[in-house]
């Protein structure tokens, strides 16, 4: 595996103070990257102040204000770097304007960035963050003895009847992003994550990780008869450095490291925290939806190590039990 090395290069985050890209910013400081990181405010010191706390950040962190539906706002930002990790994008659950409030600032924002790497003519591979919505969101039976893996891909006529906006407006993005990639001849790797659960660096709480909290504050009276798969936030972080330094990284990377009920979540809460007040009722008396596999070897080609599940979930309490968030 012939990987690059950090020193003296110069990358772009956009999105740089969000859950994933956070990460990714402190991560890149240790491997002795120069960074030049949007937000979409300079002056919300609530947003950037963990940033400017990292490693390295004083000497090597540069941040930037970029509009994602602004064409041309990441001209400037661009320019000069050899890697940008596209990390922006709207993540809602509940939307009243779908197309206002996540297919837009997806697929334009997306092919905006795309436009100033074309343009800036440095650039030698662009990494973004894409999802496993893009991945999954086809109606496709799922039961133990199918492995998925990152041939798959979401149906947009499928998320438009389900209303399922997040995962249409992912699949959008990545389908342009594909496209103008080819066009424009851009080196492109998406990586495509699950559910990212793990302690924020930021103090502000994210939608991935709610679930979690609502059953660990006994929120919920019950636990839904769903599947999660799940994946620690430092291996999305990592993988994506591993996605531009590797030199053979290629195409889509599938992100999923536990493919598990929400029956089994409740057991390991249970026993990572034995005086938690978790809720032992399913919420429908329907059989329990079956697991299913999803292909970790892409993945693990990259040189991604997945974190055990236990880990990412206690680290995820000890995160709420740090900023607050608990009740216990």
């Amino acid at each position: 595996m012939i990987m690059m090395s950090g020193i003296e290069k110069v990358v772009c985050v956009s999105g740089g103070s969000g859950y994933i890209a956070s990460w990714l910013v402190n991560l890149l400081l240790q491997h002795g990257y120069t960074v030049k990181a949007t937000v979409r405010d300079l002056n919300d010191s609530k947003k950037i102040q963990h940033l400017l706390s990292f490693d390295g950040a004083k000497e090597r962190l540069h941040l930037f204000k970029a509009n994602l539906l602004e064409e041309g706002s990441f001209d400037y930002v661009v320019d000069g770097c050899e890697g940008v990790f596209h990390t922006a994008s709207p993540v809602l659950v509940s939307v009243n304007n779908p197309q206002a409030e996540l297919i837009d600032p997806a697929v334009k924002g997306t092919l905006n960035v795309l436009k100033s790497c074309a343009k800036a003519g440095c650039v030698k591979r662009v990494v973004f963050t894409s999802s496993s919505r893009a991945v999954f969101a086809n109606g496709r039976l799922v039961t133990p003895d199918v492995v998925a893996d990152e041939t798959w891909f979401s149906d947009t006529n499928f998320c438009e009847k389900s209303k399922d906006w997040y995962a249409l407006a992912k699949t959008l993005a990545e389908e342009g992003a594909w496209k103008f990639a080819k066009e424009n001849g851009i080196d492109l790797v998406t990586i495509n994550p699950g559910v990212v659960i793990g302690p924020a660096l930021q103090s502000t709480l994210n939608i991935t990780v709610k679930n979690i909290l609502n059953q660990v504050n006994g929120v919920d009276q019950t636990f839904p008869n769903r599947i999660y798969r799940f994946v620690d936030v430092r291996d999305v972080a990592l993988a994506h450095i591993q996605a531009f330094e590797v030199v053979s990284a290629s195409g889509r990377y599938c992100l999923i490291g536990h493919v598990v009920h929400s029956s089994e979540l409740i057991n390991i809460l249970q026993q990572l925290y034995p005086t938690l007040t978790i809720p032992k009722i399913c919420a429908d008396e329907k059989p329990q939806v079956p697991t299913h596999q999803v292909s970790k070897d892409k993945a693990k080609s990259l040189g991604v190590k997945f974190t055990p599940l236990e880990v990412s979930l206690r680290d995820t309490v000890e995160f709420f039990k740090e900023k607050g968030f608990v009740n216990y």
